[in-house]
């Protein structure tokens, strides 16, 4: 079977276009950073952001004007405070939304993934959401005659998942906090994954249970260190908890935005000169020490 590895530039051209549905996976860590600024860069518009918690990352999509809706669950910059452009665009009417609970959305994500036309969930005394999204509906349960409420499936066009490892086929593993990424990746009409390493079948056969991803559903992989940045890969490098903070501010202004659009996306050509340009001092800080797990004997045949 032929490689599916190819330069990040190329898997967004070749997979993601204007209007297209695109959902960029990872909780906490492994947010795909590299591949939005990608799109950035290629200039896509009237994208459909889908996102459990969209992070500085649909923040500056959305600023670059890649965005004309946002599905989520949870909108914020974590511990800081507001996505200022997302809340100042929905405010204003120039961003399409819906709002999910975290269940909600992965509920969405796993009915797509499964082919089902909804996925049921139980009530809550959080009623809120499903008075201001239709989306939400009851149906009665035909077991016990109470009600249940259910979400419709979430199919995306393209979902965007970044891994430490996977090999040339697409076989990935994830190690650390576990998103909503094989959701995501079942559900996806395409697949584009970009990780941290590319290593051999031996390496992913060594670990089978790792394994989150099957290689038969990714259409692109994409060799991107330092990805996540300025979220972290667990076991690679660090979150860059300063970046976040500084974003806060530097996002009071739209001017100020567009400057660092400008000189840290538009201004480099891919992730490897966005992270020599970030510097010596900033690779240090973001240093992990190691911190293996004990081996697993999987016996032999």
């Amino acid at each position: 079977m032929a490689s599916k590895l190819c330069a990040l530039a190329d898997a967004i051209s070749r997979n993601v276009a204007d209007g297209d549905l695109i959902y960029a996976a990872g909780f906490t860590h492994l947010i795909p950073f590299a591949a939005g600024h990608e799109i950035i860069r290629q200039r896509r518009k009237n994208l459909v952001l889908a996102r459990a918690t969209p992070d500085l990352l649909y923040d500056q999509m959305t600023a670059a004007g890649c965005a004309r809706k946002i599905i989520f669950s949870y909108m914020g910059n974590p511990g800081v405070g507001s996505l200022r452009i997302i809340r100042q665009e929905i405010e204003s009417g120039r961003l399409e939304w819906e709002e999910y609970s975290h269940f909600g959305m992965i509920s969405r994500l796993q009915a797509g993934a499964s082919g089902l036309p909804f996925l049921p969930m139980n009530p809550t005394a959080a009623t809120d959401l499903e008075n201001r999204n239709p989306q939400y509906r009851r149906v009665v349960d035909p077991y016990s005659g109470k009600e249940v409420v259910v979400v419709p499936p979430l199919n995306p066009d393209v979902a965007i998942i970044h891994v430490q490892r996977c090999d040339v086929e697409g076989n990935a593993q994830i190690w650390g906090i576990i998103g909503e990424q094989k959701e995501a990746a079942f559900a996806a009409r395409r697949v584009i994954l970009t990780a941290e390493e590319i290593v051999s079948e031996e390496v992913i056969r060594s670990d089978p249970n790792r394994t989150l991803i099957p290689g038969f559903l990714v259409d692109a992989v994409c060799h991107t260190p330092y990805c996540a940045h300025p979220s972290y890969t667990q076991g690679y490098y660090d979150r860059d908890n300063s970046f976040y903070i500084a974003w806060d501010k530097l996002s009071e202004r739209r001017e100020e935005v567009h400057k660092y659009l400008e000189e840290w996306v538009y201004g480099v050509p891919d992730r490897a000169a966005y992270w020599e340009k970030l510097g010596p001092e900033t690779h240090q800080r973001l240093k992990v020490a190691s911190r293996l797990s004990l081996p697993v004997n999987y016996g032999e045949y």
